[in-house]
């Protein structure tokens, strides 16, 4: 009597077995129940961040802690345009884009021969597509759009600022290229002015 007590007592919860006593069948949320087996569906487990969404989370930590260690400390909300400038300036000290100064015999040249002293700097593409990741951010951890210190005109300014520089240093040009516009009215070239079928251009 004694020893059919105590096996009683240590059967698991009726609601973690499945129908045959002697087998434990655990069902994970994502599984589907029809059908004779349970399989894993892919639809519907989540899907892996992209890798945009991933840096844009990295930045945003690394965001996030550089206001901690800020002396003083400062909270999202008292983050201005002010302190992102100053952050911006500070990720210099990691940048490896070499921006030659103006009396340097390689100012303007794309491809300097030989090495020279002059400083490294965060590139002013990587700046850009940065503040644009944590504008994004911002607002998609609760910040308001009018109040995004990420969108201030004085980092607009600087970026614009850092392009130029940036851009007479190296000797490279950051304009986009214009596309062709289409012909007023919509009429189509011509069989004549029509570029030939091969895709071939004329020299």
């Amino acid at each position: 009597m004694d020893m059919k007590n105590t096996a009683s007592t240590s059967i698991p919860s009726p609601s973690l077995l499945s129908s045959s006593p002697s087998t434990l069948t655990i069902i994970p949320p994502s599984t589907t129940t029809s059908g004779s087996s349970s399989t894993f569906s892919p639809s519907s487990q989540s899907p892996s961040p992209s890798r945009y969404e991933a840096q844009k989370r990295r930045d945003w930590n690394t965001f996030g802690q550089y206001l901690k260690n800020h002396q003083p400390p400062l909270s999202l909300a008292q983050c201005s345009g002010a302190h992102v400038l100053e952050y911006l300036r500070y990720l210099d000290q990691f940048g490896k884009t070499k921006v030659h100064v103006q009396m340097c015999p390689f100012f303007g040249l794309p491809h300097p021969p030989v090495p020279c002293p002059c400083p490294l700097r965060q590139a002013w593409g990587s700046l850009d597509a940065l503040i644009g990741r944590l504008r994004a951010a911002h607002e998609e951890n609760g910040g308001s759009p009018e109040t995004n210190p990420f969108a201030a005109r004085a980092v607009r300014l600087y970026l614009r600022e850092v392009r130029e520089v940036q851009a007479k240093a190296r000797g490279v040009s950051y304009e986009k290229k214009k596309r062709k516009k289409p012909t007023q009215g919509g009429n189509l070239p011509s069989s004549s002015d029509a570029p030939p079928s091969t895709g071939a251009t004329s020299a």
